[in-house]
């Protein structure tokens, strides 16, 4: 066999591996696609995992590090925190962090005949509003997803969507950063006529920063 042929064989075997690992492969393909699309699950709970599958303490030991302000066992009280429950005035008024420096450095001298300089209040003033009208909170709330899942309570973040964040109106809020998570899915597949069932890692995106960006 020469070279060439060779290399078609080798491509080959690796375009039917790319077509049949969806059946062999244990782990999901990690997506940073934002935000998640909900997964369909197989209703029958013959995939569930059982009570004996659920130890806390075997499951923390697997899971290694666990971050309290993103994970939780049991139903938080409130399902909305941070910022998820004020409304539109308040996260108009009260932007959060740094100012953008592209609103920081804004000329706002005006040219009407004479170059008039804005004062320093005013500039303040109409930084502020800009800033204020452009601002994309992220809002955080508690996501259950499922007993497939441990811990099965994701505090998932997401955009500010209710209005437009540009003047004039067309651009919207949309995830600019991202951090992840590790959780634990509970993964079946069939294995020599037998249903096999494990915890396997997985890595879960969480929102972390919105930006005012066009909407296509």
């Amino acid at each position: 066999m020469d070279l060439q042929q060779c290399l078609v064989s080798v491509y080959l075997l690796l375009v039917s591996f790319a077509q049949c690992q969806h059946y062999y492969l244990l782990r999901p393909i990690p997506s940073d696609t934002l935000p998640l699309l909900e997964l369909k699950e197989d209703p029958d709970p013959i995939y569930d995992p059982r009570e004996k599958d659920l130890n806390e303490t075997e499951l923390r030991s697997v899971l290694g590090d666990f971050d309290s302000r993103f994970l939780s066992i049991s139903p938080p009280q409130d399902r909305y925190t941070g910022n998820e429950d004020l409304d539109e005035l308040d996260l108009q008024q009260n932007p959060a962090g740094l100012m953008p420096k592209d609103i920081k450095n804004l000329d706002f001298d005006v040219q009407w005949g004479k170059k008039r300089k804005a004062s320093k209040k005013l500039k303040r003033r109409l930084q502020m509003w800009l800033w204020s009208y452009s601002f994309c909170p992220v809002l955080y709330a508690w996501n259950d997803l499922g007993s497939r899942f441990w811990p099965r309570f994701v505090r998932a973040g997401s955009c500010y969507s209710k209005r437009s964040c540009s003047v004039p109106e067309g651009m919207v809020c949309k995830p600019a950063k991202s951090t992840h998570i590790t959780l634990l899915r509970w993964r079946c597949v069939q294995r020599r006529g037998a249903l096999k069932c494990a915890w396997i890692p997985v890595q879960y995106p969480i929102i972390t920063e919105c930006k005012c960006s066009c909407a296509n």
